[in-house]
């Protein structure tokens, strides 16, 4: 397949697109460039073609020909999200829809959406993909508006897919440390303590990098009666945690750092339990190859490979808001969040 992939310069796009070519595909990437700069190490990446563009400047001519869009690429995590709620919803949502209708234009048949499992909020209860969605943050918000808006594209030349990622964790060459395992695994290794505010008490679903590129891999290879208009909780029943266990886990990879808990506080309030079964009941092939263990095990053995220091953890490189303060008040953004002085057009190697 020809696939198009938004997001290629991100945390999950620097996994995915790899996946997709040692698969046999061919694979373009969209990236407007905001984390260029946000590289880690040299890890398992293969050369991509990448188009340097806003995903609201996308056309049909830039889509012409593919069998298939990956769209990862949106302004990624909660904080974020509440910094410019305003712009916030004009590229999660209305760039996505108008990506989505693009697709279509263009004859895409395929259009396969990062959603993800934060729609569900606050639930006391465990959730599946028939529950109501109770989103709490803008971020959230506008994945559940995407999900509402493209469904109704769907018809018999255009299949669109909603795939819900649990949190993802685990180690990229585009990393992130502003997601909560590997947050804690960066502060135990740089700091040798995990000092956390709260009783770790909340319910998170995780998922690891690898992972979600596998299902995205399992969803285009899947007979398109399978996934045509579905939505998919993308992870396993077996990983969903409190944040507590995940602090432990990062522990028993870092059995020298201290963990300590506070007191239970309101200031985050998001706590849910997710069912995965239907991932692995209707995508033949698809298991999660990996667990908070393993993934806390992982990232300690790159930190030590590249000798991570606290100046690189705490950096603007590897989370996502302090990077977009930057860009913004250095003016290199403007109020839209488009580039003032536009990147070099064309395809980036």
């Amino acid at each position: 397949m020809k696939i198009v992939v938004t997001g290629t310069e991100g945390y999950l796009g620097a996994l995915l697109a790899p996946t997709l070519l040692d698969a046999g595909h061919s694979v373009l990437g969209i990236d407007t460039g905001y984390y260029k700069q946000g590289w880690l190490y040299n890890g398992v990446t293969a050369s991509v073609e990448t188009l340097a563009k806003d995903i609201r400047h996308v056309t049909v001519e830039d889509l012409a020909g593919a069998d298939a869009v990956v769209h990862m690429a949106e302004l990624s995590n909660d904080p974020l999200g509440e910094l410019i709620p305003d712009v916030t919803y004009v590229v999660n949502h209305k760039g996505s829809v108008r990506l989505a209708e693009t697709a279509k234009a263009a004859g895409v048949s395929r259009f396969v959406y990062m959603s993800s499992c934060s729609v569900y909020g606050v639930a006391e209860d465990t959730v599946d993909e028939t529950s109501a969605v109770n989103p709490q943050t803008a971020y959230a918000e506008c994945k559940a508006l995407v999900e509402r808006d493209v469904a109704p594209l769907a018809d018999d030349d255009f299949s669109p897919t909603f795939m819900r990622n649990a949190t993802a964790y685990g180690a990229s060459p585009r990393q992130r440390f502003d997601i909560v395992l590997n947050n804690l695994a960066g502060l135990a290794y740089t700091t040798g303590k995990i000092a956390m505010t709260s009783d770790g008490s909340p319910w998170r679903p995780l998922v690891h990098g690898l992972d979600i590129a596998k299902s995205i891999r399992a969803v285009l290879d899947a007979p398109r009666e399978k996934v045509h208009n579905e939505v998919f909780n993308v992870g396993d029943s077996e990983q969903v945690y409190r944040v507590r266990e995940i602090a432990e886990a990062v522990g028993r990879a870092l059995p020298e750092a201290e963990i300590t808990f506070g007191q239970s506080n309101g200031g985050d309030n998001r706590s849910y339990k997710v069912n995965f079964d239907k991932i692995h009941a209707t995508l033949e092939g698809f298991s999660c190859d990996w667990n908070a263990d393993k993934g806390a095990q992982q990232l300690v053995d790159v930190f030590k490979a590249i000798d991570l220091d606290e100046a690189t953890f705490t950096g603007r490189g590897h989370t996502r808001l302090k990077q977009l303060e930057h860009l913004i008040s250095t003016e290199q953004l403007d109020k839209e969040l488009f580039w003032r002085v536009q990147p070099t057009s064309g395809i980036a190697q």
